[in-house]
């Protein structure tokens, strides 16, 4: 027994004096030491409070700001969209292949991004695209993007042709529309096609915002008489607003 615990002793001693030579040969460098597991997932966490942040290898592109949750396939094709936006013919080859195959959510994803992009032309074929699938119901919100995109962009024949095929499918404009229609008609200097979206705003079933009505009176600041039609509506209508009216020698008007 006793050369049993003699033996035990002189073990242990030995493997703590191994133990202490290989830590010695194996410690790490100071810039390391200091290193745990925490700093190390906080390189790979792009979301952690650290003071450095990491990339996390998504791209950096307007494209992927303004539609973060855009599927691949419909970033694809929409890329491969603007590639051949200038050649009809590759251009058709590229919709029978690509978008028509594409799910209903990422053909509209499609759809939204081009307008985000102010690609009118491409926005104006996939609309059409969606307008012939079998899932394709009448929406006023579709038609709404594409009329204010074409109305901002000073496309109004082509705004008002999406408005009468809207019209056509039982969909009323909201005021958000009928104002920049009528933004847009001022802005071309067309007052008297502004006036005929005003005399059908006035018809809608929905109340009348104020808004249209503001955007009308100063833009037909140089107009008098189609200006005081307006300006009596909307007196009528909101008796507790205030009208600005400018000094007439500003205008010429004697």
């Amino acid at each position: 027994m006793a050369i049993r615990a003699i033996l035990r002793s002189r073990f242990v001693k030995l493997s703590t004096a191994l133990l202490q030579n290989l830590t010695k040969q194996t410690q790490l460098p100071p810039q390391f030491q200091a290193l745990d597991f925490t700093t190390i997932s906080n390189r790979h966490n792009p979301n952690s409070s650290g003071s450095r942040q990491y990339h996390d290898g998504r791209p950096r592109g307007p494209l992927w700001r303004g539609k973060k949750l855009i599927g691949k396939e419909a970033l694809f094709v929409v890329l491969g969209l603007k590639r051949f936006k200038d050649d009809e013919e590759k251009l058709a080859k590229f919709i029978k292949s690509h978008v028509l195959r594409l799910l209903k959510l990422d053909m509209i994803a499609v759809l939204t991004e081009l307008e985000r992009q102010e690609e009118v032309s491409l926005a104006i074929k996939i609309f059409e695209v969606i307008q012939k699938q079998d899932w394709y119901l009448p929406d006023v919100y579709l038609y709404k993007d594409l009329v204010l995109l074409l109305s901002r962009n000073g496309k109004m024949d082509e705004a008002m042709k999406l408005w009468e095929a809207m019209r056509s499918e039982n969909l009323f404009p909201d005021s958000q529309m009928y104002t920049e229609i009528i933004r847009g008609y001022l802005k071309d200097g067309s007052p008297g096609d502004a006036m005929n979206v005003y005399e059908d705003m006035k018809k809608s079933p929905d109340p009348p915002d104020e808004l249209p009505f503001r955007v009308l009176l100063k833009g037909l600041l140089p107009h008098p008489l189609l200006r005081n039609r307006v300006k009596q509506d909307y007196e009528e209508l909101f008796p507790e607003k205030h009208i600005y009216d400018p000094p007439e020698e500003i205008f010429g008007i004697r």
